[in-house]
């Protein structure tokens, strides 16, 4: 098992690792909305958050070697279903044609209060 990590994507803020390669997968820990510089979210409203989730997940698979199209199963974690379909919209931009397997659930909270976080498991092999 290798760790990664990367300045790009937010620092984890707990005993994990920003992602994990084990065999031919990367495991990438869920990522909230946070500005890698600040360590704040990067807005209040779910379309900036979910726009700075969906970067830090291209920035930590960026140091791994790979891009989104390497993603094969994601889980979408919302403060509120009321946020779904302009996530979707969002979400369905980055990955274009590319559509890995997706789970999407409502969560009572999530750390630091955001409105989303995103895991991902990318294969590593070409």
């Amino acid at each position: 098992m290798d760790r990664l990590a990367t300045d790009k994507a937010p620092a984890a803020v707990g005993p994990y690792s920003q992602a994990v390669k084990a065999g031919d997968f990367l495991f990438l820990s869920g990522q909230l909305g946070l500005d890698p510089v600040t360590m704040k979210l990067a807005g209040e409203d779910i379309e900036t958050q979910t726009r700075q989730v969906l970067s830090n997940i291209t920035e930590v698979l960026k140091a791994a070697g790979l891009d989104l199209n390497k993603v094969v199963k994601t889980t979408v974690f919302l403060y509120s279903m009321e946020h779904f379909k302009a996530v979707n919209a969002l979400y369905a931009e980055a990955f274009g044609e590319h559509k890995p397997a997706r789970s999407a659930v409502q969560v009572v909270r999530l750390p630091m209060d955001a409105l989303i976080e995103i895991e991902a498991i990318a294969i590593c092999n070409k």
